[in-house]
């Protein structure tokens, strides 16, 4: 069975209903044979994701930067899975009041550094998460359900 890891912190509610709208596309009847596994980026280990076929990302912006919890799962992990995640298919969800540039830019750096592939840009919702944006979500872990088996 292939594996999505969808590391995650959702402290805010905007950024918790865009982690469930990517759980339901992660985990659409329509795609078999993947398991979708949320974990908060505070308990997410090396462990976790060098079992995973694919990665998904998500964070609010905090001082025009990722989480810390994320900021704290790259530091764990950096190490221990440089080696073996080379390749990985990647995508991330953030969540801003106004501008989410330097949480995506410092994401990308840390993620090109490990030598993962950005598989989807993006999904970036400012304000309060909208129709369009929870599709967008869903449609995000439908579309990294589908990496975690090399459909896609």
């Amino acid at each position: 069975m292939a594996r999505l890891l969808i590391v995650h912190h959702t402290v805010s509610p905007a950024t918790q209903e865009m982690l469930e709208a990517v759980l339901d596309g992660a985990r659409t009847d329509d795609i078999e044979g993947v398991a979708a596994r949320s974990t908060p980026a505070l308990s997410a280990t090396a462990a976790d994701l060098l079992e995973a076929d694919a990665v998904l990302l998500g964070t609010p912006v905090n001082i025009g930067y990722m989480s810390g919890a994320l900021k704290h799962f790259f530091d764990n992990v950096y190490y221990p899975a440089q080696d073996g995640t080379d390749g990985l298919p990647y995508a991330l969800f953030v969540h801003g009041d106004n501008d989410a540039s330097g949480a995506v830019r410092a994401v990308e750096s840390i993620t090109k550094g490990m030598g993962w592939r950005r598989h989807r840009p993006p999904v970036l919702v400012t304000g309060r998460p909208d129709g369009a944006a929870r599709e967008a979500c869903w449609e995000l872990g439908a579309v990294m359900a589908l990496a975690a088996l090399g459909e896609v």
